[in-house]
């Protein structure tokens, strides 16, 4: 079984409100597993919701506003990805001219 932590512990180790946790699950921002009527982030999610959490707590940044920097992050991820795959295939195309 993957490690997880209870949203009760969260709020209490993160000394946050449980209404902000459920408001990340509620827009989509974390999501979760649920056993016997128990809320359980992994902690693979954790340094997406300690990213949140800072944004929030640290800089007043609203959920609004945590979704549209997670979509920001999340496209920025892609286009790293996207730039890594064209420098690949443009090494490939070099070294094959440099073969000839």
């Amino acid at each position: 079984m993957n490690e997880r932590i209870s949203r009760e512990e969260l709020v209490k180790i993160y000394n946050i409100e449980i209404t902000f946790f459920d408001e990340l699950v509620d827009s989509g921002l974390l999501n979760i597993r649920t056993e016997n009527e128990i809320r359980y982030l992994m902690y693979e999610d954790l340094p997406s919701f300690e990213r949140f959490a800072n944004l929030h707590y640290d800089l007043d940044i609203n959920i609004p506003g945590l979704e549209v920097i997670h979509a920001m992050l999340q496209r920025m991820e892609e286009l790293k990805q996207r730039n890594r795959e064209l420098i690949n295939r443009l090494s490939a195309i070099g070294n094959t001219y440099d073969e000839e």
